[in-house]
């Protein structure tokens, strides 16, 4: 196995490119020999924020590119990838699980990449996002995982 070097990649706002870049990071994940649930993390997440930098932070403007750098070796994927749009605050996204904002459509790509990857960051400017999942992090749905959720203390 070993390590891959970093990969950039720079293409214009469609979908078309989008999905080109999300297949070649999911071949490079499947040939670390990553399992299923890991593969799936990260196909979930790098698609919901390659869709976000051309939705919201390209504004669907083709003329903008979504730039993608990534790197991933036997213990852990990483990517990072930035719009060129103005940026926002993530802390300014309302919570998408609570009662009043179950409604609405903002802010759920960013819980379920929080939810798939080990890490997930913003740039001050907020208009670029770094993923991180560790190999040897479980993801949900991963039954370890699940059965360590539903443990309580007390409960073997």
């Amino acid at each position: 196995m070993g390590a891959t070097s970093a990969i950039s990649m720079v293409f214009p706002s469609t979908p078309e490119d989008a999905q080109r870049a999300i297949r070649q990071i999911v071949e490079s994940v499947k040939a670390q020999r990553y399992d299923d649930a890991a593969v799936f993390a990260v196909r979930l997440a790098v698609d919901e924020a390659i869709t976000n930098a051309i939705r919201h932070g390209n504004r669907g403007d083709r003329s903008k590119k979504v730039t993608v750098e990534y790197a991933v070796d036997d213990r852990q994927f990483r990517c990072s990838i930035t719009d060129e749009g103005e940026g926002f605050r993530p802390q300014d996204l309302p919570d998408p699980t609570l009662d009043e904002n179950l409604e609405r459509p903002s802010g759920r790509g960013i819980l379920l990449m929080r939810s798939y990857m080990t890490e997930v960051s913003f740039n001050e400017k907020g208009n670029r996002v770094t993923l991180i999942k560790r190999r040897d992090c479980r993801a949900p749905g991963d039954r370890a995982h699940a059965q360590e959720l539903t443990k309580s203390p007390g409960r073997g």
